[in-house]
């Protein structure tokens, strides 16, 4: 069977997150983007633990939760979290953020019992935690053999493990003696599997894919995922697919183009300043305006840490697909900023009713088909983006990636949709 999963999102307990990430509307849009497996998130969070005891059910045997709500739903939750350690090595402060991924209610509540000794569970459904990474591998461990830690975004310049301000170089010197524990690298939104092949040291780990969302619109939810063929779908059989780095279930990672993320060149938001790997060195990693240091993009630390030139794809690599959020596609075309736009949720409706959900629009449908549905140029920009035939400025400094097709020109009126007033 396909499971698509999202293994890495945020409850409304996190900061800066919508107030609608609940179970109702996180299953909701779920079952629109086309997800089957996705990750409760913020399980160290004492409230939203006890909203997941009461709006999850357990499936037995299986180790996973459906919807109380839907008891038909085919929607699965995965009990997950995310949590930063903060430590000191050689001299210098780390941050750094971990997925946990984990087979019950019950297991969570005993890491969150050991976590508690080092940090307010209570203040952030991403808790803030004083000890080490491989101290925090061997509490979650200790607990059960069948959780996983896992290194979130692990290029973004903040919180992450080869962040430009608080990482390091290797993940040996950031897990130590319990790296053979870490089984898997989350890519990013910044990053995508070809940036991290070009690391001879990352060969060993699964790269996955998830959205990090702090909403449950459809343009976050799910915008990266997993794909895979599973016999069965149980917490057991996902967990060995990734520990196995099985190719032949785990079928390709679902990715935004990198640019497309807020951190994958180098620049400075305040001044409007976007430069790549060399145009940053030539600055000398300073802004060319105010002279203050530049924030670090994915690009440029991926080239600093390579090994292997652009390009290179080792034998053992889990494939991947570049996609964007159908949303984003439709009102780039529209010609509008906001993806929510009444006449962009029209355009969007009209195709998921076609064909059942946003990945089966994204992945399968054709272009002729699509075409009898919505306006022939949507059509045409949903296979160019599945085709990788689209531009993209990038990213910078916190500042999203723009997506660029056609002249103006060419772009559909708004007045066809009732778009006027996103001009």
């Amino acid at each position: 069977m396909r499971v698509i999963a999202d293994f890495h999102i945020h409850s409304k307990y996190s900061r800066a997150t919508s107030p609608r990430m609940n179970i109702h509307e996180i299953t909701r849009y779920a079952i629109i983007k086309g997800l089957n497996l996705i990750g409760t998130g913020d399980f160290t969070h004492p409230l939203w633990l006890k909203e997941l005891s009461n709006d999850l059910v357990e499936v037995s045997d299986i180790n996973l939760y459906k919807p109380s709500i839907d008891p038909e739903s085919s929607i699965r939750y995965m009990i997950t979290g995310e949590v930063s350690t903060i430590f000191t090595f050689e001299g210098r402060v780390k941050k750094i953020h971990h997925i946990i991924l984990t087979p019950s209610i019950r297991t969570a509540i005993q890491i969150n019992e050991r976590l508690a000794r080092y940090g307010d569970l209570t203040t952030d459904g991403r808790p803030i935690l004083k000890m080490t990474a491989p101290q925090l591998v061997e509490e979650i461990m200790e607990v059960s053999n069948e959780n996983v830690v896992i290194p979130a975004h692990v290029w973004t310049p903040w919180f992450s493990i080869f962040g430009a301000f608080s990482g390091f170089d290797r993940i040996e010197d950031c897990y130590q003696d319990m790296t053979n524990q870490i089984p898997a690298l989350e890519t990013g939104l910044s990053s995508d599997p070809p940036m991290n092949w070009r690391l001879s040291s990352l060969e060993r780990f699964v790269l996955i894919s998830n959205s990090d969302s702090h909403s449950p619109w459809p343009w976050r939810i799910g915008r990266e995922a997993n794909v895979f063929d599973l016999n069965r779908l149980t917490y057991q059989e996902v967990i060995e697919v990734i520990r196995k780095k099985d190719l032949t279930r785990f079928k390709f990672t679902i990715e935004t183009n990198p640019a497309y993320g807020k951190y994958h060149w180098t620049g400075h938001r305040n001044c409007k300043v976007s430069l790549s790997p060399k145009e940053a060195i030539k600055f000398g990693n300073h802004c060319p305006i105010c002279h203050r240091k530049l924030t670090t993009g994915v690009e440029q630390r991926v080239e600093e840490l390579s090994d292997r030139p652009k390009g290179f794809k080792h034998k053992n690599a889990i494939d991947y697909l570049h996609l964007l959020p159908l949303s984003e596609i439709i009102s780039t075309i529209v010609g509008v900023t906001y993806p929510g736009a009444k006449g962009v949720w029209s355009i969007y409706n009209a195709l998921i009713s076609g064909f059942g959900s946003e990945y089966n629009v994204l992945i399968d449908a054709s272009k002729e088909e699509m075409s009898k549905i919505v306006d022939p140029r949507i059509a045409e920009a949903v296979v160019r983006v599945r085709g990788g035939e689209v531009k993209v400025i990038p990213g910078y400094d916190g500042v999203y990636g723009r997506l660029e097709f056609n002249p103006s020109k060419n772009l559909i009126p708004k007045k066809k949709y009732g778009l006027e007033r996103w001009m």
